[in-house]
């Protein structure tokens, strides 16, 4: 099952997709979609109103937006990938490298990547599968991981990485509004049978600049949220984006950073596409 935001003359909702229809879930939208994940997980009311026969919508009417507005953390890891360790050279992490990013970077599926001009000169990009936890986790084993995951959505961990070196970690070069693209919608962990085999594409102006499989992660989707639960709670609405692959910008020779105008594409086999164009303002 597709789970997406949408907004529909006007109205932001809480939306399942079928095909190219999408059907209202709740009667009003929630505070955030964190509750609606706390409420789709329940066998309730609103995981019968996921079986009735609402009247649907064409998806070409609406806008998918950010399928998440309010996670209480979106924990983001970092060099996961075999090939995109190769390119940068760097070491491998001996434990899931986390850090986080905050809700005000999260954007929609094809809005703007604003940037303030004179910000960076070194915008980058990073295709990604991401996990929507659903059910609290804490000390939960990489066997126990999967009971708690809702589902999977497409993010893109945009960086600024004049920003993410100078500073000597990496908070703000991850942190500037618009830098992270979610969705378009959350496909349900049910509809993922093995998440660590999974195409993983990104596109600068139609140019393939990415293109790997999650199994090229050092550490899979089980055993990084079993790690991350030893000490931190995970809570249903919870991102955690699992790492990018060889092809980043930087990692490029020569290196490729975006400007404005650029559009970016990042694709996940089976969960889907965002599709992001950069605008620079003044």
């Amino acid at each position: 099952m597709k789970i997406a935001r949408v907004r529909h003359q006007g109205r932001i909702m809480a939306a399942r997709v079928e095909r190219d229809t999408v059907y209202p879930v709740l009667p009003e939208e929630p505070r955030h979609m964190a509750d609606a994940v706390r409420d789709l997980v329940a066998d309730g009311t609103a995981a019968r109103v996921l079986r009735a026969d609402v009247p649907g919508v064409a998806l070409a009417d609406v806008e998918l937006l950010s399928p998440l507005t309010a996670p209480q953390k979106i924990v983001c890891i970092g060099l996961n990938y075999a090939d995109h360790i190769r390119e940068t050279g760097l070491e491998t992490p001996s434990a899931p490298l986390a850090f986080v990013k905050t809700a005000h970077t999260l954007t929609g599926p094809t809005a703007p990547v604003h940037v303030a001009r004179g910000t960076t000169a070194q915008l980058d990009w990073e295709a990604e599968l991401a996990v929507v936890v659903g059910r609290t986790a804490r000390n939960v084993t990489a066997e126990q991981a999967a009971e708690h995951v809702f589902g999977y959505t497409v993010a893109n961990d945009v960086s600024a990485r004049d920003a993410q070196f100078a500073d000597g970690q990496w908070f703000r070069g991850k942190n500037f509004d618009d830098f992270c693209p979610l969705g378009p919608w959350i496909v349900t962990a049910d509809e993922v049978p093995d998440p660590q085999d999974l195409a993983v594409t990104a596109r600068v102006n139609g140019t393939t600049v990415q293109d790997s499989s999650t199994k090229e992660m050092i550490f899979g989707v089980a055993e990084t949220i079993a790690y991350l639960s030893r000490f931190m709670t995970l809570f249903p609405g919870d991102v955690i984006a699992t790492g990018t692959p060889h092809g980043v910008g930087m990692g490029r020779d020569p290196q490729l950073w975006l400007g404005d105008g650029d559009v970016v594409e990042v694709e996940v086999e089976g969960i889907g596409l965002l599709r992001n164009q950069v605008v620079v303002t003044d």
